[in-house]
């Protein structure tokens, strides 16, 4: 099937504020509460620098998330990118799609399967690829991912029609 404009996108997936808000408090509490602690009452120094490491890795991750967060997951009829322009999937090389309970697959989203590998990439909250399997969603609303994800079968469908 042939679209009139390539770039035209067909779906987003967004983080939503209530979520994106409720996880980075949760994450930067965390890291002062372990930093805090190290100094409030110093444990042995293996354990305080323990502490003090874990602090440090969550506000490191509250950072990572809070920009990663503020994108969005976009569909276009060639491909899946993110909003910074990182194709995350050609739609022509996704081999299967996985939205069921007991998929290894982040919250309220699917994971796809393609079929080459590409490089290791993660935005926390939004999605991650590992070799060939790629995982949409996480502090995405679920009726965003679940439209998504119905768009690619159609697509996947309309690419491979006798399947």
């Amino acid at each position: 099937m042939e679209f009139k404009d390539e770039n035209e996108i067909l779906a987003t997936a967004r983080a939503s504020t209530g979520r994106r808000v409720l996880g980075l408090t949760s994450l930067a509490i965390l890291g002062f509460l372990m930093i805090y602690i190290a100094f409030l009452r110093p444990p042995s120094i293996g354990f305080q620098v323990f502490l003090i490491a874990v602090g440090a890795g969550a506000l490191w991750m509250t950072d990572a998330m809070r920009r990663a967060t503020a994108s969005v997951v976009e569909l276009t009829p060639l491909m899946l990118r993110d909003g910074d322009g990182t194709v995350i999937a050609m739609i022509a090389d996704i081999e299967t799609m996985d939205r069921g309970v007991f998929a290894f697959k982040p919250s309220n989203g699917f994971l796809l399967k393609t079929r080459t590998a590409g490089e290791r990439a993660w935005r926390p909250g939004l999605w991650w690829r590992m070799g060939r399997r790629i995982g949409i969603g996480g502090m995405t609303p679920g009726s965003q991912t679940k439209y998504m994800s119905e768009v690619i079968s159609t697509l996947m469908v309309l690419r491979d029609p006798h399947q």
